[in-house]
């Protein structure tokens, strides 16, 4: 596993944080691949499938007045050929939200190198 390939998948997954906590659907939409194999499953959520129900839960989610912040820690990347996953906290700084989430987050490499968000699950870390 290069170091490189490393680096640009820990960027990728820190720029899907960026672009929640900013609300950009425009960063959002870019980070992720646009076909009916992703999926997202937000904490509490059930599974959503598919780039449109993905991009549907970010326009509702992004609607929300309540701003959220994310520290990310305990970040780690592995790679297998082209395909990586990123375990994290979530630690989630914003009213009600405010928490820990334990996220598991899925890239493919496309032709170019550039990593695209496949899957993403978060799960409330409880107690």
């Amino acid at each position: 596993m290069l170091a490189a390939d490393v680096e640009a998948v820990l960027e990728a997954n820190q720029a899907f944080y960026d672009a929640f906590e900013a609300r950009d659907i425009d960063a959002m939409s870019e980070l992720w691949e646009h076909s009916d194999r992703v999926i997202c499953t937000h904490p509490g959520w059930s599974p959503l499938r598919g780039w449109g129900a993905i991009a549907g839960s970010w326009f509702g989610l992004f609607g929300n007045t309540e701003h959220l912040q994310f520290i990310v820690t305990n970040a780690r990347a592995e790679i297998d050929r082209d395909i990586a996953w990123v375990v994290c906290d979530e630690n989630i700084l914003g009213g009600a939200s405010s928490g820990t989430v334990a996220a598991l987050n899925l890239f493919s490499r496309r032709p170019g190198g550039r990593w695209f968000m496949i899957g993403h699950h978060g799960s409330p870390i409880v107690g």
